[in-house]
């Protein structure tokens, strides 16, 4: 299957009615399903795995705004700092460190949203709402060794399943948690802005809940090439 432009318009337009946007998934996706997509007037595209990444980069519009989406390695920020718009995956302190030093490297400013686990199965990364409200405070109170990142907002993915009320409560806790923290915690407010939750499957409610960011995959698409 090729990119499904006319559904990339259809979610495009809901979620601006929702003040949200777009991000489309094209992990493991060929360049010319990512030019059709691009060629339709979007430019966020979000990818799970640096190597790939990095190749996409190397050969498709510079004007593309690349999200990093997956789990990241600290091992790996080097190979992305240069280019990357924006980390939705960071879920330790360790991570954060690394990827200012990278972004300061580049002479960049790289901005990062904070993974969170909401979801009832363990094998999915984040953080709870402890380690979330330690590394904040950890960020407060030494701002300088992190100035070459932005805290833009939370991500977090729901539970795999169809019970929709399960879902909506993980969405829930996570816009709970958020407004939680950007009155507390954050030092610029105005940044931190950013709720990335939502997928093809719990879209609809994530946009209910609240979600600025959709990280849609398989609907532009179709189902990833293993």
């Amino acid at each position: 299957m090729s990119a499904n432009v006319t559904e990339l318009s259809r979610i495009s337009a809901l979620a601006e009615a929702h003040h949200a946007r777009l991000v489309a998934v094209s992990k493991t996706k060929p360049s010319e399903d990512i030019l059709a997509i691009y060629n339709a007037n979007h430019k966020i595209f979000g990818e799970n795995y640096v190597q790939e990444l990095v190749e996409k980069q190397g050969i498709l519009p510079k004007d593309i705004q690349w999200h990093f989406i997956g789990h990241l390695q600290t091992n790996k920020v080097k190979y992305i700092a240069p280019f990357i718009s924006m980390i939705h995956s960071v879920d330790d302190l360790r991570l954060l460190k690394e990827i200012n030093k990278q972004a300061a490297r580049c002479h960049r400013t790289i901005d990062c949203l904070l993974q969170i686990h909401i979801a009832t199965e363990e094998t999915k990364f984040g953080m709870d709402e402890n380690e979330l409200v330690h590394l904040l405070k950890e960020v407060m109170v030494h701002p300088e060794n992190y100035h070459q990142i932005r805290l833009c907002g939370l991500m977090g993915m729901a539970t795999n399943t169809q019970d929709q009320e399960l879902i909506k409560k993980e969405f829930q806790t996570l816009k709970a948690l958020f407004g939680k923290v950007r009155e507390k915690y954050v030092a610029h407010p105005p940044h931190f802005k950013e709720l990335s939750m939502g997928m093809s499957s719990d879209y609809l409610i994530a946009l209910e809940e609240g979600s600025t960011l959709l990280r849609i995959g398989s609907l532009l698409f179709g189902k990833r090439n293993n």
